[in-house]
């Protein structure tokens, strides 16, 4: 994972790898491509490198993916 200041405002601008992600723009948070809430960098612990999203918890994870399996 990639070390960040606290310093920084607004939305990031993440790009994810597997087990890791790269700052392309720093920010404070990105957000959830389920749920749309915020994530702060440092809770960040879910993600799909495949879809390029963020999720805020497992729950989302689960549901984005089965949304994208095409299962409900």
């Amino acid at each position: 994972m990639n070390r960040f200041g606290k310093s920084f405002s607004g939305e990031a601008n993440l790009t994810y790898g597997d087990g890791e992600f790269l700052i392309m723009k720093p920010g404070a948070y990105v957000l959830c491509a389920e749920t749309g809430k915020q994530i702060p960098l440092d809770e960040l612990r879910y993600w799909s490198a495949e879809l390029q999203e963020a999720y805020v918890d497992c729950e989302a994870a689960v549901t984005r993916w089965r949304t994208v399996q095409g299962k409900s």
